[in-house]
């Protein structure tokens, strides 16, 4: 008798809880439905405490589950924070490109933000999404800012995205998967 044996390869499973932080009104949510269900509303909807996202994928053997934590950005659930960072093993900063108000505020907001990151997650990898290039001429975009503030704080890279179009963001994810799974 000649048995056939069909043997699973034996796969590593990762579960990670990556905390998506920023202002409000920089494109978290929308960023996070772009990549997870390839999906953009144009309605915008405030984020209240926090909302939670499962991504399933496989690299080099892993099976791997991102459940993004897209935290809520306006100063109403700051006392909320400390709980949902807990347990984060990666980190997004979302900012906006836009040439106003929200974007200056989103953009110096990225310090305090980390601040928070490291506070309560200690360092772990963070990855900064310059988002919204849909809406600015990117010929007219000067780099030198973050690019100094990613140096300085030794984040792993800023990526620049558009939940609208999708632009960038396949590249950005999937930079922090490949650094999380290390």
């Amino acid at each position: 008798m000649n048995f056939s044996l069909e043997v699973e390869s034996v796969k590593k499973k990762l579960k990670i809880k990556v905390t998506v932080i920023g202002t409000g009104g920089v494109g978290k949510t929308s960023l996070i439905q772009r990549f997870t269900q390839g999906t953009f509303k144009t309605d915008y909807i405030k984020t209240i405490g926090a909302q939670l996202t499962n991504y399933k994928t496989e690299i080099n053997g892993y099976r791997i589950e991102l459940i993004f934590w897209d935290i809520a950005g306006q100063d109403d659930f700051h006392f909320l924070r400390p709980s949902f960072y807990r347990a984060s093993k990666a980190a997004i900063i979302v900012y906006s490109l836009e040439k106003n108000d929200l974007g200056e505020r989103s953009f110096e907001r990225i310090t305090s933000w980390y601040e928070d990151i490291k506070q309560y997650c200690g360092e772990i990898p963070v990855i900064i999404f310059a988002n919204k290039v849909d809406l600015i001429n990117v010929q007219n975009l000067d780099k030198t800012r973050i690019q100094n503030i990613v140096k300085e704080q030794k984040f792993l890279g800023y990526y620049i995205t558009s939940a609208k179009t999708g632009q960038g963001l396949d590249v950005a994810f999937n930079a922090l998967i490949k650094e999380i799974q290390r």
